[in-house]
């Protein structure tokens, strides 16, 4: 299936998968690539001495297209996207934060950048700044989007931009493809239908007990991790999302996260107080520690897991490829199916 998002990025189907911390590893990259999607990988859960290694594994495992995604909010962002751009990752993926740096030295060596956006503002900024296509994600996303649906965002955007558009927030399967082609994207970006795949390495325990969930347990908060995303309604969520992390909380957190990413004490404590204030500095960290809790251990009562609505549609446990050709048959049978439908 072709579209201005397979052209763009040199692939065969309009499919991508969200760079998802702890769960975008490189064995799941690959897996998607190979099978003719785009593989993103996460940088959030490296370190800077860890990403080009990381960067390598993939390209050891794939000879396709893949890229590699930054939130530049983050301490550690900066520096891992200046290795990938050493190692020039095809695709660069960025958001929270302005691009501009990146597209410069992406362009330089023939790749191309993704801006990911949830308001329209965003969309032409990041239009001006020169980057090459947008992932736009709707309130139905997992992790982190605002407050407009995709139905609404989706043709609000593409009113705006001459762009190529990535949707994202609630896809899973051909239906949502489809659907997303006909409001105006190029193309569709999953997080949690891939999760749930034969290649994650999400331990098994999490998998079987997100396959139970229904389009109504998720919540919304910008308590978690500081930042308003969707997150799967499990006993960790609902109580991080009351909370109030201390002073106290923030100075551990802080070194926690230091030691998950090897960032200097100062620039994390210093940074994160600047950028986001000392409660959410707190509740970045203890959201880091309970999504690797949960992703490692399969443990949902002390562990925290972003979650898209569209998991009440996904019940099975499919390898990447069958996910990705199955979406992409199902998808062309419900144009043809419309079209049929439609009275000339």
């Amino acid at each position: 299936m072709k579209t201005r998002m397979t052209e763009i990025l040199g692939i065969k189907h309009p499919i991508m998968l969200a760079g998802m911390a702890f769960v975008s590893l490189p064995k799941l990259v690959a897996a998607v690539s190979n099978a003719g999607g785009m593989g993103m990988l996460n940088s959030v859960a490296y370190g800077t001495s860890q990403v080009r290694d990381v960067i390598k594994q993939v390209k050891s495992l794939t000879d396709k297209p893949f890229g590699i995604n930054a939130t530049l909010i983050f301490p550690n962002a900066r520096e891992n996207i200046e290795i990938a751009l050493e190692e020039k990752v095809p695709i660069i993926n960025y958001a929270l934060g302005k691009g501009d740096w990146i597209i410069k030295a992406v362009h330089e060596y023939g790749g191309k950048v993704l801006a990911t956006v949830a308001i329209e503002r965003h969309a032409r900024r990041a239009e001006m700044d020169g980057a090459d296509a947008l992932v736009v994600t709707g309130h139905e996303a997992a992790a982190h989007g605002a407050d407009t649906g995709t139905l609404v965002l989706i043709p609000l955007i593409a009113r705006q931009t001459k762009l190529p558009m990535i949707a994202a927030g609630g896809f899973c399967d051909g239906r949502g493809l489809a659907a997303a082609l006909v409001l105006g994207a190029d193309g569709i970006s999953m997080g949690t239908r891939f999760m749930l795949t034969q290649e994650c390495e999400m331990h098994e325990k999490a998998k079987e007990l997100s396959l139970k969930a229904t389009v109504e347990d998720t919540i919304c908060s910008d308590k978690i991790d500081g930042l308003p995303g969707r997150w799967l309604k499990n006993p960790a969520a609902m109580k991080m999302a009351e909370g109030r992390p201390s002073i106290l909380q923030a100075l551990s957190s802080a070194l926690r996260i230091k030691r998950m990413i090897d960032v200097p004490f100062f620039k994390l404590f210093l940074g994160g107080l600047k950028q986001r204030g000392v409660q959410d500095l707190a509740r970045q960290a203890l959201s880091l520690k309970g999504l690797k809790v949960a992703i490692d251990n399969g443990d949902l009562e002390n562990g925290v897991l972003p979650m898209s609505q569209a998991i009440g549609l996904i019940k099975d446990l499919p390898t990447c490829k069958e996910v990705i050709e199955r979406t992409v048959a199902e998808a062309k049978e419900w144009v043809r199916a419309v079209r049929e439908k439609c009275i000339p």
